[in-house]
């Protein structure tokens, strides 16, 4: 379960910080944004560590096992990470990470098919990695590609909303 908990910890923490009045992190978006960054920007980072021999072993056959393809995916997941906290990059950087979870996810069947370790550690089973990984793209499309939909107007045709009475769009709204 740690897997879950890089995310959601983060996620929930910076939630309350907003709702304890720190006005950037009150939207739910924003702060997953945060969290889905400092994941990713993680993950990239150990790609670069002792673990890199850990993601090495995961690459499946037919993919040459070369530590260059480790690195590579480690700077998409920095690049990424970047890009999600830039608004000008932010769904491009959704796109490739999703892009990045769909590509690498052969190697986590690989990995738990095969019974690998990672840092010691056994993977996770393939049901509960899948999970992981859809979770993650989900949060992905949620907080960094997919656009908000516009507030309803007051008297806008078929609808029976009334205007926010605060003109300016939630966080959330926003993206």
């Amino acid at each position: 379960m740690p897997l879950i908990l890089i995310l959601a910890v983060p996620w929930l923490l910076l939630r309350m910080l907003g709702s304890l009045g720190v006005e950037p992190l009150r939207g739910w978006r924003t702060s997953g944004r945060l969290a889905l960054a400092f994941l990713f920007g993680l993950a990239g980072v150990m790609h670069f560590t002792a673990y890199r021999e850990d993601y090495r072993v995961m690459i499946p056959p037919p993919f040459p096992r070369e530590l260059w393809l480790v690195y590579l995916s480690g700077l998409f997941e920095l690049a990424g990470a970047v890009g999600l906290l830039v608004a000008r990059f932010r769904r491009a950087a959704a796109l490739g990470l999703m892009l990045l979870l769909v590509a690498v996810f052969p190697a986590n069947v690989y990995a738990a098919r095969e019974n690998l370790r990672f840092s010691g550690q056994p993977h996770p089973d393939l049901a509960l990695r899948a999970a992981i990984q859809l979770l993650y793209f989900g949060a992905v499309w949620w907080c960094g590609w997919r656009r908000p939909a516009a507030p309803a107007l007051a008297g806008a045709a078929g609808t029976d909303k009334v205007a926010p009475t605060d003109p300016a769009p939630s966080e959330d709204a926003r993206a």
